[in-house]
């Protein structure tokens, strides 16, 4: 079964400085037939204007994914951590039993867009933890790359749950595919491009949730880039 999660329907605030769109109930968005798919509860797509940002604020017991398109988003933590997210680079922040954090675009003159993504944890009161890598295109192009996992395989960042999260970079005509287990479930959001997902077409930010589907055959209908999450 594929439920499709269509672009122009999520939750969206243009706040000048910040435009965001909401797949999930967040913030001031609330409906409760989109609360979350599994222990996937938010993606938000950002764009936040130059020199802008998110002052210090706190979260708990949530492994945070930042996932940047476009430009350079900056970030500073309570746990001592200072960086800058890029295209290709995934951060993961594990806010555990507390932490407080700031993001910044990174740029006084260019926008910067990108996903955030919050996973729940397998268990509340993990020890905060911060983690980044760099996944280049070539990487993800044509071939379903892990980024991040539970046990960090094949390069992979770690998150405290039994989630695989896979990127994919794909020119006109390729297809990738995954099986998966009869248990399991899975999250498809479209990032750039357009492509089917088991014969069904998603154009960029439509995003859809499998559930008792044996694979994942995703075909790009023009360059495309896509995050596909394999979730019990």
């Amino acid at each position: 079964m594929i439920t499709i999660r269509k672009a122009a329907d999520r939750g969206h605030f243009d706040h000048g400085w910040l435009n965001t769109y909401h797949t999930f109930s967040f913030a001031d968005y609330y409906d409760p037939a989109h609360m979350g798919f599994q222990q996937l509860r938010v993606i938000n797509e950002d764009r936040v204007q130059p020199g802008r940002g998110f002052g210090t604020h706190a979260h708990q017991d949530m492994e945070i994914m930042t996932y940047v398109l476009e430009g350079a988003l900056a970030h500073k933590d309570s746990m001592g951590n200072g960086s800058v997210i890029r295209p290709g680079d995934v951060q993961r922040m594990s806010a555990g039993t507390g932490v407080t954090h700031s993001e910044h675009n990174a740029s006084q003159a260019d926008l910067v867009h990108f996903l955030q993504i919050w996973i729940l944890p397998e268990r509340r009161g993990i020890a905060p933890g911060y983690e980044q890598k760099a996944f280049a295109e070539q990487e993800k192009r044509d071939t379903l790359r892990l980024i991040a996992s539970r046990d960090g395989r094949e390069g992979s960042i770690t998150i405290h749950q039994d989630v695989d999260v896979y990127a994919t970079v794909l020119g006109p005509g390729k297809a990738v595919r995954l099986a998966l287990r009869p248990e399991r479930h899975a999250w498809v959001q479209v990032a750039r491009g357009s492509v089917t997902l088991n014969g069904t077409p998603l154009q960029q930010s439509d995003g859809a949730a499998l559930s008792r589907e044996a694979e994942i055959e995703l075909i790009a209908a023009a360059p495309a880039e896509a995050l596909v999450f394999a979730l019990p």
